[in-house]
């Protein structure tokens, strides 16, 4: 029986790239080889226009499902492949279209190869016209149960009737590395999430208070960090000691000003090993005014310690919206584990939504805060979490 052998790779948004496209072309082809590294005889084969992974016998389902989560890809469709020659493509849109259910169809033709004899209008009426001669069905041009297509291209012609989305973005390492604050909750996974398939690796960053914070926080970050190596096959984990410096600030500051002060400290910690580990910005799962701390006003006050870039992918999502694409990612019933992060536990009764920055100052001069943060940085922990390993270093 007749059967597809490819998938041709769509890449949309990297279409529109110009000199650097070959660039990301090739990065998104080591990331799809890396993606089919455990099925058996895939060959994945890079053009200019598109990626083809070659089925060899394979089912395509698995395949389809494994690359909709590599960032980059657009649309995946499943092809034949055959010669440029408009009586072969004719016959074999005919037993393709023969496999599909429907009562309509409309056959939609593109010839890049523009040293082909026919044009896409000739195509279509000579394809269109065998199919109405020998099968039952219509067309419809307009909203058809089928839509066949064919592409003929430079090296061969394409039919496909199947296509299915990808995850869109860039390719995985475009875009440099991000040092992420995952904190366990909804957001900070989702915001993980988004920066990669913007193309961005990354490298976390955990403040971890034993012992008012549980060990088990540790292992629910280490299971989500195993869902996103969907995404990105190794994560390094920092977990990075915060309690003598949360014990300093309650000692020293008001307490309606000791989350504005903590997330000051967390985003000075995070800075300083973004810049040793040499990644180009920090993100985090801030959200506009979810709470005391993600107010603008606040978010100003805590940025000032800070001139390396913060990305906020959540920061305009409502939270509705998050939690359905925790959904998505398959991390929210990770995330919503009754083990609190540091920022939960320590939450202060009436917390400044408007912080003064003079005030801030204020109490940040009582307490010795960069010999703890140099401790702390002294005593990072690190972890790998890896994709098809149960072990974490």
């Amino acid at each position: 029986m007749i059967k597809y052998d490819y998938l041709m790779v769509r890449f949309g948004e990297l279409s529109t790239k110009g000199k650097n496209k070959k660039d990301f072309i090739r990065t998104l082809y080591h990331n799809i080889v890396n993606a089919l590294s455990d099925f058996e005889h895939i060959e994945v084969q890079t053009r200019y226009d598109h990626i083809y992974v070659k089925l060899n016998d394979n089912d395509y389902e698995p395949i389809v499902e494994r690359l909709q989560d590599v960032s980059g890809i657009h649309a995946l469709s499943l092809v034949y492949r055959c010669e440029k020659d408009v009586d072969l493509i004719k016959e074999k849109a005919l037993e393709f279209i023969k496999l599909e259910d429907g009562q309509t169809f409309k056959a939609k033709v593109k010839r890049s190869d523009k040293r082909f004899a026919y044009n896409s209008d000739q195509i279509t009426r000579i394809v269109a016209g065998h199919i109405l001669r020998n099968t039952d069905l219509k067309v419809d041009v307009h909203n058809p149960d089928i839509l066949l297509n064919i592409e003929v291209r430079d090296e061969a012609s394409y039919i496909f009737v199947k296509t299915f989305m990808g995850a869109g973005g860039y390719p995985l390492g475009v875009g440099g590395k991000t040092l992420h604050m995952l904190s366990g909750g909804i957001d900070s996974p989702v915001a993980a999430y988004l920066m990669m398939k913007r193309g961005v690796s990354i490298e976390c960053i955990h403040f971890a208070s034993p012992p008012y914070t549980q060990e088990g926080v540790i292992y629910k970050l280490i299971d989500l960090l195993k869902v996103l190596n969907k995404y990105q096959p190794k994560i390094r984990l920092n977990i990075v000691p915060f309690t003598k410096i949360q014990e300093a600030i309650y000692d020293h500051a008001d307490e309606s000003y000791c989350i504005t002060l903590m997330r000051r400290m967390m985003y000075r910690l995070a800075s300083r090993l973004a810049k040793r580990r040499k990644c180009l910005v920090v993100s985090s799962g801030e959200s506009i005014g979810q709470v005391a701390s993600q107010t603008l006003h606040s978010l100003a006050v805590i940025n000032e310690v800070t001139n390396i870039p913060v990305i906020r992918p959540c920061a305009v999502m409502d939270k509705n919206d998050i939690i359905k694409l925790s959904y998505k990612i398959k991390t929210y019933d990770i995330s919503i584990r009754p083990y609190e992060d540091c920022c939960t536990i320590f939450t202060p009764k009436n917390p400044k939504t408007m912080p003064s920055l003079k005030e801030v100052k204020f109490f940040e001069e009582k307490f010795d805060y960069e010999a703890l943060i140099e401790e702390a940085l002294n005593n990072v922990e690190v972890r790998y979490i890896e994709k098809n390993s149960d072990e974490e270093l």
